[in-house]
């Protein structure tokens, strides 16, 4: 079972990633959460791994740190989540995000997230609370109250939206970022920014 790599990072094309470990290359797929801290290619990069073996493929999906790690893997312990449905979610919240979205049983802003539908939200929020709570000791945290956490996964799912429009993962980021503003949603957001592009290219 392999569990960590570190090694040269080759290529960073969502959901995939190849880093050569001394002459070998591994590909593996990650959340986009993880491709917003990856170094330039030819850089030093070292993941957590969770590997899922099965009968047809050896699946590898990797993480920055632990705490990613083992959200996705209880994610994926949830019935109808499979790791592209983990994937997603994770791409969409950031590990806190998760943590404080759970805590507060928000079903809103899972529903938000790709793949995710307003049934499997309330279950995938019942089946992880106390389970996430014994993981991780308490599971919100204090920037949930403030309105933060919903200003983040709104920022997060337009570039989303942006990456699956075909743009670089760092040119949606800076696109959303650069027009981002409290209180916005994502669908605004997406507009202003792909107004901005469109102006650049003018």
């Amino acid at each position: 079972m392999i569990a960590w790599l570190s090694g040269k990072l080759l290529n960073k094309r969502p959901p995939s990633i190849v880093l050569d470990v001394n002459g070998v290359g591994y590909e593996l797929d990650a959340p986009l959460n993880v491709f917003y801290e990856l170094p330039d290619l030819g850089a030093e990069v070292s993941l957590f791994v969770h590997m899922v073996v099965r009968e047809d493929a050896q699946n590898l999906y990797g993480f920055m740190n632990v705490k990613q790690r083992d959200l996705f893997r209880s994610l994926i312990k949830v019935s109808g989540i499979g790791p592209k449905v983990g994937l997603a979610i994770l791409s969409s919240l950031t590990a806190d995000d998760l943590l404080a979205c759970v805590a507060h049983e928000d079903v809103a802003t899972l529903v938000a997230v790709p793949g995710i539908g307003k049934k499997t939200a309330q279950r995938l929020l019942v089946e992880l609370k106390d389970k996430l709570a014994k993981e991780f000791g308490s599971i919100a945290p204090d920037t949930a109250s403030d309105g933060t956490v919903g200003a983040v996964s709104e920022e997060r799912d337009a570039i989303a939206a942006l990456i699956a429009l075909g743009y670089k993962p760092a040119d949606a980021s800076a696109a959303v970022r650069g027009v981002a503003e409290m209180g916005m949603t994502s669908e605004v957001m997406i507009r202003a920014a792909l107004k901005n592009i469109g102006k650049g290219r003018a």
